[in-house]
């Protein structure tokens, strides 16, 4: 089984998201980031797609936006997860779940995440310090990326793949 991992990580915490799952996940996988990556893949290739971003003032990033409207009929036809990596949680967290990625998709997707987030004080810039101490009143390093929701989802993905 072949698996495509598409993100896009802002700080880091995405990416370490993507590192467990990686890792955890059976079968070959090709986790491509696409704001820093430069890799040719095609996604009729894949088996199971993965797609998953953070949340920055209020929305997903636009790369995942436009990856999505871009192979929007082709990942239809695929099996799928989704995840987002976001500080708040518990009704705000599914509504940005629900705002980030189409009803169609996530109603298809074996496997829906919320990963929880991190602010990175030291990888911010000035401006987004200022929002974040603003907006959750966070001066410093602040990590709840939720482990145990990971390995979750992935146990999810890999049932499914058994049954392949």
């Amino acid at each position: 089984m072949k698996t495509l991992i598409v993100y896009c990580s802002s700080h880091g915490t995405t990416e370490k998201a993507v590192q467990l799952i990686s890792e955890w996940m059976e079968g070959e996988v090709l986790a491509v980031d696409l704001k820093r990556d430069k890799i040719s893949y095609d996604v009729g290739d894949y088996d199971f797609v993965i797609i998953g971003g953070s949340i920055h003032a209020g929305s997903i990033q636009g790369r995942i936006k436009h990856f999505i409207a871009k192979h929007h009929d082709i990942l239809m036809t695929k099996k799928l997860g989704l995840f987002l990596c976001c500080w708040r949680d518990g009704k705000i967290a599914i509504e940005q779940f629900e705002d980030a990625f189409p009803k169609e998709l996530r109603d298809i997707a074996v496997a829906n995440g919320i990963f929880g987030g991190e602010f990175l004080i030291s990888k911010m810039n000035f401006i987004e310090k200022q929002i974040v101490k603003k907006v959750s009143g966070i001066t410093t390093e602040s990590s709840y990326l939720d482990t145990t929701a990971i390995m979750t989802f992935v146990m999810k993905i890999n049932a499914t793949l058994a049954l392949v």
